[in-house]
């Protein structure tokens, strides 16, 4: 499995932004895959995430109600979708999947198997 993320950039407070991931070699073995995000110096941490089989999603307390997590099984693409950004939300933003993914464990890095490059999303206040 690969990805590649994108669509980061600089934006200012309250201004919305769309983040990319396409996804090659996904498998049909409960695959969900997942956004990170990691602020200079901070640990890396889950936004949100998303079972490719039924759609279920996934979301930080820090994001629910401005972030939407989708995908397109047809395009292998995931999308992130964030609204009302803050600065907060500043930091390195990366795609993560897994096969065989449990609900329970989807909120966690070390769960992952794949990891794409990260794309920096800047938010000026």
């Amino acid at each position: 499995v690969q990805l590649q993320a994108s669509g980061g950039g600089l934006v200012q407070a309250g201004d919305s932004l769309t983040l990319a991931c396409s996804v090659s070699g996904r498998t049909r073995n409960s695959f969900a895959t997942g956004w990170f995000r990691q602020a200079p110096g901070e640990e890396r941490v889950f936004v949100a995430a998303i079972k490719w089989s039924g759609g279920a999603t996934f979301y930080a307390d820090s994001v629910k109600g401005r972030f939407t997590i989708s995908r397109d099984n047809a395009k292998n693409m995931m999308y992130l979708q964030m609204n009302s950004l803050k600065p907060e939300d500043t930091a390195v933003y990366y795609c993560a999947a897994k096969v065989g993914a449990i609900n329970s464990a989807l909120s966690s890095h070390n769960y992952y198997d794949y990891w794409g490059q990260g794309t920096l999303v800047t938010v000026s206040s």
